[in-house]
């Protein structure tokens, strides 16, 4: 997408709720290395594959330095029985009012052949500790997961 936020801009901040309904800010994770990875929605096979690919590869993440933060458009409510269901331990983020996903250029309308549904773009952002934005990944393919590796061999050229 054109407007798509690029490596080397500052990540923009936001707002949402978690599966608890606390707000939380990607300030409040600055000092660590961050990875923003927006998914289309709770259980669907490929979105559950990759939380749970994230899931699995936390204790790597957490040597590395990092936090994952999974973002939807789906309610709080969806996403907390999707964490419960697959045991997630980070924190999973709802963007129900589709701000952050159009802030961060990763807008898929019309989803589905479903006039005016707009979820997100399966989508990789890390932001350094300084809130550097310094690798991003997209598919307009919703049934593509992320390339892990390379999101491991990103963090760890990061301090």
């Amino acid at each position: 997408m054109a407007n798509q936020i690029k490596v080397g801009d500052k990540a923009p901040d936001f707002t949402m709720p978690d599966t608890d309904l606390k707000q939380r800010s990607l300030k409040e994770f600055r000092g660590k290395k961050v990875v923003l990875a927006f998914f289309v929605g709770a259980f669907t096979s490929v979105c559950t594959k990759e939380m749970c690919a994230f899931r699995d590869s936390m204790a790597r993440l957490i040597d590395l330095k990092a936090q994952v933060i999974g973002i939807s458009v789906n309610d709080p409510f969806s996403n907390k029985a999707f964490a419960e269901k697959n045991r997630l331990t980070f924190p999973i983020l709802s963007d129900y009012n589709r701000q952050v996903i159009k802030t961060y250029g990763v807008e898929t309308p019309d989803f589905g052949g479903l006039k005016g549904y707009t979820v997100a773009e399966r989508s990789i952002f890390i932001v350094d500790k300084n809130g550097a934005v310094r690798y991003v990944w997209t598919t307009e393919d919703p049934t593509i997961e992320p390339y892990y590796k390379e999101v491991e061999n990103a963090l760890e050229k990061i301090d």
